[in-house]
Formats: C-alpha cells, structure tokens, sequence
C-alpha cells in the first residue's frame, strides 16, 4: 500500500494558504463577510464594500449590519440566524450610508469559535439590484395596456392591496365608456379610434389627482379609482368631467359612478358603477327615443 504523503503538493499547498484564498476573494463579484451578532463588521472583499458603498475596512468599522437594513427584515434575518444556524437567499433592501439603495440576497452561517465560544456569521451577499429592476419592469408591462399606458385589469388585484380592505378604508369608482364607439370606428377607422381612445386616457388623467388611477378595462371601457374618496368627493370629480369634457377635443362619453360601502371589495365597486353606467345608458336612450318622437 503507498503511505499517504506528509504534506500536499506545492500546487496544492498555494491554493491553501491564506494569501492565496484573500487573493481570490478579492476578485470575485459577490461580497464576501465576517460579521458579529451584534452587527460589528470585522472583515470584508472588495465586493462587498462597493455593494455597502464605503472605500475601506477602516470605514466598515463605523457601520453596523443593522443599520443596512429594515429592523423587521433585521429581526426576521437573526430569528433564521437563532434557529437554524444560517439564512439561504435571504432577500432586503440595502440601504448604504450614502443614501442609496441595493437589493441584496443574503447566504450566511454561524461560526463558533473554539477557544472562547464566540459567535461569528460568515456570509457572501450578492447585488440582485439589476435582476430586481427587470422584474419591477416585466410586472409593470403585464399591468399595463399598451394602448393608453393606462393601467389593465391585472391591476386590480395589485390595487386592492394597495387601498386596504379595512372598514376605515374608502374609495370611489366612475365607470366610463364612449357613447357609440363601434359607429365611430366604423364611420372614421381603427387608427381613429385607437387615438380616440389615447385622447381620453389623457384627459381622465389630468383631470384626476395623482395617487387617483386609470384602468382600461376594455376595448372602450375605462375605470377611475379614487382613493380616499366618499360619495360626495366623486359625485364633484364626476362633475368636473362633465364640464372640462364640453371644452376639450374629446370623444362623446358615459359615467356611472359610486363609492364603496363598508366591507365592500373593490370588485363589488366596479361592479356597481358598472351597473349604474348601464342605467345612465338606458335612461339616456330613453330620453333620446322620446325627443326623436315628439319632433
């Protein structure tokens, strides 16, 4: 049997000295630490300083883990810590102490020396800032009508959120739709109507406040969503439409409008000022029929 040499090769020796593995730290792209429990930095690559934003570990040592981060997110990190021993792919908000922001994902474990029982954690941080910017992005196409840049209905969801569901929580909706559409298409053309259509996004949105929003819901079907808004508040923008509608070079349109009663989803809102366009509609045609009669 051939005895097992007393040392390793010299090339295996260089990649097991300590220079040699700082060497190739230094050139990775992920950020490589050793932290403290109580946020102490005590050593770090390259990398993970240009992710943090400081020039050196001189400058680590008057920034602290937990002020890199979300005390909640900060907490939910040292419970995973607690009680398994290491976080995987944990994902938060860096916030650097120049004021900018990264999105980071978190690999660590802990370390407990051997001689006096001290805690270490050991982790690689990785910058995901540009794999997060895209994602941000492909949501907002999958949100958004390509048409009017309005808002479509996956948004819904995404806005319900947004409002809460709380019995404290209120909104109003005014369902619009342009009267007679199909004739106008038919009558001037598609790339017509298509413009049509950018026209009164256009209009509704400067007409509405900022955080107030437009969705497209249909080929000629738009909703306004009113945040923080009671019956008498979208009653008054509903007539502010009516009257800026008169002057500007916008098609003919409908409203049916109403503000969401308690425990009320949004869906059911919609639903309701929906229904309330369909009797504008009817109570209009009705109007008309008897004006074209009686002349």
């Amino acid at each position: 049997m051939t005895e097992a040499p007393d040392k390793l090769p010299a090339s295996n020796r260089s990649l097991s000295d300590p220079a040699t593995l700082r060497q190739f730290a230094s050139k990775l792209g992920e950020g490589i630490y050793i932290s403290t429990p109580t946020g102490d930095i005590l050593d770090a690559n390259r990398a993970f300083m240009e992710i943090v934003g400081v020039e050196s570990l001189d400058d680590l040592k008057n920034v602290k883990t937990h002020s890199l981060m979300d005390p909640a997110r900060r907490a939910e990190e040292a419970a995973l810590y607690e009680s398994q021993g290491s976080v995987q792919s944990f994902e938060f908000e860096l916030k650097r102490p120049d004021g900018g922001t990264r999105y980071v994902r978190d690999t660590g474990y802990v370390v407990r020396d051997e001689d006096d029982g001290d805690l270490f954690y050991h982790g690689i941080l990785v910058d995901i800032s540009a794999q997060k910017a895209l994602e941000r992005q492909l949501v907002e196409l999958s949100i958004r009508d390509p048409l009017t840049g309005c808002y479509n209905r996956r948004f819904f969801s995404v806005l319900e959120d947004r409002l809460g569901t709380g019995t404290d929580s209120t909104w109003g909706c005014i369902y619009l739709d342009i009267d007679d559409f199909k004739v106008y298409n038919d009558k001037h053309g598609h790339s017509a109507g298509d413009a049509a259509l950018v026209d009164l996004s256009r209009f509704l949105l400067r007409q509405l406040r900022g955080n107030d929003v437009v969705v497209r819901v249909g080929g000629d079907e738009f909703v306004a969503v009113l945040h923080a808004a009671l019956e008498q508040h979208v009653l008054q923008v509903v007539q502010r439409l009516q009257a800026a509608a008169s002057s500007a070079h916008v098609v003919p349109f409908s409203m049916g409008w109403c503000a969401r009663q308690e425990g009320e989803s949004l869906a059911a809102t919609v639903g309701r000022a929906d229904q309330r366009l369909i009797s504008v509609k009817i109570l209009d045609r009705k109007r008309a029929e008897r004006r074209k009669a009686a002349s």
